[in-house]
């Protein structure tokens, strides 16, 4: 059975799908099997996979990184949005129709079997498994059933790391206000913290860095910086990596997979350097202790 390393956000675009990206690059290029998970993603735009099988894209962008065809597994469930109240529900690629959020609330802990089958289906054929949440696990609200955050790490015993957005200002209290919002059973599970999307000196950081660590009793895996990526958005109307490099010329399709390959080598090396992958490597050899 695969290693497991989940990683959740202290909101919504912390940067979790791109970490997920570059650690699914580093362990490729380690020379593991790896693949991403995530049980449920809710996205206006979506792939059809070579089976006419809908997905999120953000898996799509974490399997090429991970070296792997797009599966539907990889993205169980797929919420698209059809109006300010419901949306169509897509699971294991396939509609069953709109609901509005009260009734997808009720209905959703009814998908934990195909959200198990798909995840022990990837983890039985991978080394590795990079799961990645979805918004906050400190959605107080929502904790009740939940499928996505620390639901879905207690289902998948799996490790979790939590990182926080600093360009947005507030990021020890994003980070200290998440875990402190959370049961104790589900805090001991978080075993690490990074901080993203930061700009400039990170020796000016590390006072707070020691703080966080010593207030939230947690360490900081890694700083990373502030990337200059051609990734597209998960709610980009198309998958301009599809059609451009980074020249803005109309591409060759062999041209367009080379532009990409740089651009998950690239995240992979921006990860490698500013995490601690001694750490991290650590974390996803020591799991969940039972």
């Amino acid at each position: 059975m695969a290693k497991v390393l989940m990683i959740q956000g202290t909101m919504s675009s912390a940067g979790k799908s791109v970490l997920c990206a570059g650690l699914c690059r580093v362990f490729l290029r380690d020379g593991y099997r790896v693949a991403p998970f995530k049980s449920q993603n809710m996205s206006s735009y979506c792939h059809q996979t070579e089976e006419g099988l809908l997905m999120s894209r953000a898996q799509v962008i974490q399997a090429e990184a991970a070296g792997i065809r797009p599966d539907v597994r990889m993205n169980p469930i797929l919420l698209k949005p059809e109006s300010h109240m419901g949306s169509r529900v897509i699971v294991n690629g396939l509609s069953r129709g709109h609901m509005k959020a009260a009734e997808y609330f009720r209905y959703k802990t009814g998908l934990i079997p195909d959200i198990l089958a798909a995840f022990e289906s990837l983890a039985a054929e991978n080394d590795i498994i990079v799961i990645e949440g979805a918004g906050s696990p400190a959605e107080i609200n929502l904790r009740k059933n939940d499928i996505v955050n620390m639901g879905l790490a207690k289902l998948c015993k799996a490790p979790v790391l939590l990182v926080g957005d600093i360009d947005r200002g507030g990021v020890f209290a994003q980070l200290y206000g998440t875990i402190a919002l959370l049961a104790e059973e589900e805090q001991a599970m978080i075993k690490g913290m990074v901080i993203n999307k930061f700009r400039g000196d990170v020796n000016l950081l590390k006072p707070g860095l020691d703080m966080i660590e010593d207030i939230a009793q947690k360490p900081v895996v890694g700083v990373l910086p502030m990337l200059e990526l051609d990734l597209p958005e998960e709610d980009s109307q198309s998958l301009d990596l599809q059609q451009r490099t980074g020249s803005g010329h109309q591409a060759s399709p062999s041209d367009r997979r080379e532009y990409r390959e740089k651009q998950y080598d690239a995240l992979a090396g921006a990860v490698r350097e500013n995490l601690d992958m001694e750490k991290v490597y650590a974390i996803l050899e020591a799991g969940l202790a039972e």
